[in-house]
């Protein structure tokens, strides 16, 4: 698979929209927030920026209910977006579902993307199923391994779900990646790793681990509010990241949001 560049520099701009949480019902809500309508005002504010982009990444938690129909509402909510979009399961997906809405005219589930000229993206499924945290297994390791090596002249983007480094909160990082140093052995022996990409924590976080930039990004429905050792909702809204992969490596990202006070949660609530 191969997304070309539209810039004229060879840079490969993205877009992540994440943690969607889609019901199949219409007035389906995830803490009072009915996730149909952030979803598409997400959308609807990408579109109204008018800024170009080769392709959307969408790092899991697609469906909050499971239903096929979940996964329906998202493959057209993104048909306004126009560009291929890859996507990978979450700890609340059901792959059997995602997987019935594929072939489709924009959505790619795929483990292997050659970005431009200069960029690969590895897309990785750390779902263990009936469990909030994931596990890489040994096939998926050994496959980004073999990317790595495959692709050495090419900077790489890594995607998965799970938050693979501690995010300082007591109730997100039990369901971080186990066995996450699994993940950073094969990424160490590599210098060909630029970034990596999830989902899963509701928050933006861009840190720098060992020359890798690590980043997190905000959920189109309800935020966690960081450092909370307890479940705790934040007030700030939904979001969205952009990216732009350059040439030489480096990565230009920026997180975007709807306006502040838009699709407030429920905060009285304990959990979810």
């Amino acid at each position: 698979m191969k997304v070309s560049s539209s810039s004229s520099d060879g840079s490969i701009k993205l877009l992540q929209i994440t943690d969607t949480h889609l019901f199949e019902a219409t007035d389906g809500c995830l803490l009072s927030v009915n996730t149909g309508d952030s979803f598409k005002a997400v959308v609807d504010a990408v579109l109204e920026e008018n800024c170009s982009y080769d392709a959307v990444l969408a790092t899991g938690d697609i469906s909050q209910d499971h239903s096929e129909v979940s996964y329906q509402r998202f493959e057209k909510g993104i048909v306004p977006l126009e560009k291929p979009c890859f996507w990978l399961p979450g700890n609340h997906d059901y792959k059997p579902n995602m997987t019935s809405v594929i072939p489709s005219q924009q959505i790619q589930q795929v483990e292997h993307v050659l970005l431009g000229e200069h960029w690969q993206m590895v897309m990785l499924d750390s779902q263990v199923v009936g469990v909030p945290h994931g596990r890489l297994s040994d096939q998926q390791l050994t496959m980004l391994e073999q990317k790595l090596t495959e692709y050495a002249e090419r900077h790489t983007l890594i995607l998965l779900h799970h938050h693979p480094i501690l995010v300082g909160s007591a109730w997100l990082d039990q369901h971080s990646l186990k066995d996450s140093q699994d993940f950073w052995q094969v990424v160490d022996k590599y210098n060909n790793v630029n970034a990596v990409l999830c989902g899963h924590v509701h928050q933006d976080m861009n840190v720098i681990r060992n020359g890798v930039r690590v980043m997190a990004t905000p959920s189109t429905c309800v935020q966690f509010k960081p450092d909370s050792d307890d479940f705790a909702l934040d007030t700030l809204s939904p979001g969205w990241r952009e990216l732009v992969l350059k040439q030489d490596g480096s990565v230009d990202t920026v997180v975007k949001r709807l306006p502040q006070g838009s699709f407030q949660p429920d905060f009285n609530s304990a959990g979810y």
